[in-house]
């Protein structure tokens, strides 16, 4: 495995590489839910490119970016034992200049529910996976279906700029109890890791009624915030479809709900797709 902290070494090392090209973008902290995206890309393509990079861009002021979970040399084996051809690592200067061009998230899809609650998130979140698939030339790349709205997003990037590149959406990954996998679980204690199983229940509760032939979207919401009573926060519970519109009736096969809420120390979110 070749590691490539600047885009002059990336792009030596990409240019050995004959066939195609999968490519998982991280934040590092890696996790299983990671992996799977990592194995899954290396199933399926010639070669494969991961990502480590802590965007400062998509982090607001107040949030956890001097914070954030950072385990260089354990993401690094990770990556090496899933027989990762290049893991890029660039710093901050190599990613960006000063005064330079900026993208923007649509105006109605980019600033609902996570863009409500993160304005200007996905403006820095689009920015960097623009770059990171230029610079990759991904023929696939890899995102978790966990972050649905960031995943509608850079498919809606990809198809607006005609970028050639395939968006692959991966299933959520969790552990053994059902909490959806992420680098932020880290902050929590036990205690709250428990509490925090609220958010897969609250979806669980809402797939049995689903299933009972309940599909109001206003009473299942309701119930779903009865179990989402164990989290300090709940910031909300969507109910959408494939385009984030809101639902009155679920749509099967069309829907998805979500949720955010904040337990303990960090902010978490879960969905399910109907």
């Amino acid at each position: 495995m070749i590691i490539a902290r600047t885009i002059a070494e990336l792009k030596e090392a990409k240019s050995a590489l004959k066939g195609t090209i999968g490519f998982v973008p991280t934040m590092g902290a890696l996790h299983k839910g990671h992996l799977s995206l990592i194995q899954q890309a290396r199933a399926e393509n010639d070669h494969l490119i991961v990502s480590i990079f802590v965007n400062p861009t998509q982090f607001l002021e107040g949030e956890d970016l001097d914070a954030y979970p950072r385990r260089e040399e354990a993401d690094r084996k990770i990556c090496e034992l899933a027989k990762a051809d290049i893991l890029f690592m660039p710093t901050v200067d190599q990613m960006y200049e000063h005064d330079e061009l900026s993208i923007g998230a649509p105006a109605i899809r980019g600033y609902i529910l996570e863009g409500q609650k993160r304005p200007g998130h996905f403006d820095g979140m689009l920015q960097i996976v623009m770059k990171l698939l230029n610079l990759t030339g991904a023929d696939n790349a890899y995102f978790g279906k966990k972050d649905a709205q960031q995943l509608a997003l850079i498919m809606q990037m990809v198809k607006n700029y005609y970028m050639d590149v395939k968006i692959i959406p991966c299933e959520i990954v969790r552990d053994e109890r059902g909490l959806a996998l992420s680098s932020r679980n880290a902050y929590m204690s036990e205690e709250e890791k428990v509490r925090a199983l609220c958010l897969s229940r609250s979806l669980k509760r809402a797939t049995k009624l689903i299933m009972g032939g309940k599909l109001d979207t206003v009473s299942i919401r309701e119930e779903m915030m009865e179990v989402l009573k164990e989290a300090d926060e709940v910031e909300y519970v969507a109910i959408v479809d494939r385009a984030f519109r809101p639902l009155e009736k679920v749509e099967l096969g069309n829907t998805m709900i979500l949720v955010a809420a904040w337990v303990g120390k960090p902010r978490l979110i879960d969905n399910i797709w109907i």
